[in-house]
C-alpha cells in the first residue's frame, strides 16, 4: 500500500528525523552519566520514538526518519574532533548497548503489522 506524498507527510517525517536527532544526543548524554539505568531509559526513549513514527505515517518509513536522525545523531557525536578527543565520551559496553539495542528497536517497529493488514495466505478468502 502506497502513500501520497503530500507537503504534510515530508513535514511529518522531517519533524521525525529532528527528533531522532534530539533522541540520539540525549540518549548519548543519559548512556554516559546513569550507566545502567541511562542504557534502560534511552532505549525506551527510542522505542518510543520509533513507535510514534510507525503510528503516525502507518507506514515503515517513520520509523526509518527517526532511525536516520538518530543513528546520525550517534555518529557525528562519536567522531573525533581535530583536537583529537571526543565531544562525548563513548567509554565502555554501555554505547554499543545503545546502538544495538536503538538498531533492535528500530526493526522491531517497522516490521510490525497494523491491526488492519490481511492475514498472507495463498488461500482465498472465505465467505
Amino acid at each position: 500500500m502506497t502513500r501520497a506524498w503530500t507537503a504534510g507527510r515530508i513535514a511529518v517525517l522531517l519533524g521525525l528525523v529532528v527528533l531522532g536527532l534530539l533522541t540520539g544526543l540525549a540518549g548519548w548524554v543519559v548512556v554516559d552519566l546513569w550507566f545502567p539505568a541511562g542504557v534502560v531509559l534511552a532505549l525506551l526513549a527510542l522505542f518510543g520514538l520509533f513507535f510514534g513514527g510507525r503510528i503516525a505515517t502507518g507506514t515503515g518509513i517513520g520509523v526509518g526518519a527517526a532511525a536516520a536522525g538518530w543513528f546520525l545523531a550517534y555518529v557525528a557525536l562519536g567522531v573525533p574532533r581535530p583536537e583529537g578527543d571526543f565531544l562525548l565520551g563513548s567509554s565502555g559496553i554501555g554505547m554499543y548497548v545503545y546502538l544495538l539495542g536503538g538498531t533492535v528497536a528500530a526493526v522491531m517497529c517497522a516490521t510490525l503489522r497494523n491491526p488492519y493488514d490481511r492475514p498472507v495466505s495463498a488461500a482465498p478468502a472465505a465467505k
